[in-house]
């Protein structure tokens, strides 16, 4: 498809992902290989204080990203950044649109979620905050400037979905259709953000998370390429409303899911 184009993103559109690792260079040669991603390095941003407890601070500089952006067919899909603390978690976190951050981690906080990173720029591109929602499920605001966010989504290699794992789904439909009404129940809307209960398929101790799933055409043997390149999988292929899906692994242990339709 082509570029998208910020006008296209309705406030609580998925609009990029990105995936915090140990090992960068092993994330390149893992997802190089298995959705033909080619890499360019991101310019560092200059370092920045700890993140304020509220959002009415105002914008504050990114820190050093250590970030290369991931490109399909020279459009950019993903980003991987270097993990700069063990104790954080290895994971894909999802952004969604929005054209007023620090506006919507003030909404946020009056639906009972909480702020992890207040909103700042980075550089001229735009600016992020770092979320939860009322059961702690992590994700990511993205307020663009000079890059919108994805270049391609819904083909092959590509963002394709993302489903909320939680606790209450009515509760989870409550909050984030206060928040994105129009980007999830709007006239001719077709969105790309489901919500589950954890046991559906994860174990019920498990966390409230997002699951980020990227498009394939062949899911056994996309599995295939997963295990052979050192990732796992985690959850055999399941049916959905939306698709046929896959959770595994990568090499260092952030989850995604493959999706066939």
């Amino acid at each position: 498809m082509a570029e998208n184009r910020a006008s296209e993103y309705t406030e609580g559109t998925p609009c990029w992902v990105d995936a915090q690792l140990p090992d960068v260079e092993a994330g390149k040669r893992f997802y190089g290989e298995l959705f033909d991603w080619t890499f360019e390095d991101q310019p560092e941003q200059p370092e920045w204080p700890a993140p304020a407890s509220r959002p009415e601070r105002s914008v504050q500089p990114s820190p050093p990203l250590g970030t290369v952006r991931a490109l399909l067919g020279g459009r950019p899909v993903a980003s991987l950044a270097h993990k700069t603390d063990g104790r954080l978690p290895t994971v894909w976190t999802v952004s969604f649109a929005t054209p007023d951050a620090e506006a919507l981690c003030r909404r946020i906080l009056a639906a009972g979620g909480q702020l992890v990173s207040a909103p700042r720029a980075v550089g001229e591109l735009g600016v992020t905050a770092l979320v939860t929602d009322p059961e702690g499920a992590v994700f990511s605001l993205w307020q663009p400037g000079e890059r919108p966010g994805f270049g391609r989504r819904h083909e092959r290699g590509a963002f394709t979905w993302v489903e909320l794992y939680t606790r209450d789904t009515e509760a989870a439909n409550t909050f984030y259709g206060g928040l994105f009404h129009d980007a999830l129940f709007g006239k001719d809307t077709e969105p790309d953000f489901g919500r589950a209960p954890v046991s559906d398929i994860f174990p019920a101790e498990m966390p409230p998370h997002f699951l980020v799933h990227f498009a394939v055409e062949d899911l056994e043997a996309t599995m295939a390429d997963v295990t052979r390149l050192g990732g796992r999988v985690q959850v055999p292929p399941f049916g959905t409303s939306y698709g046929t899906v896959a959770v595994v692994s990568d090499n260092q242990g952030a989850s995604f899911a493959l999706l066939s339709r």
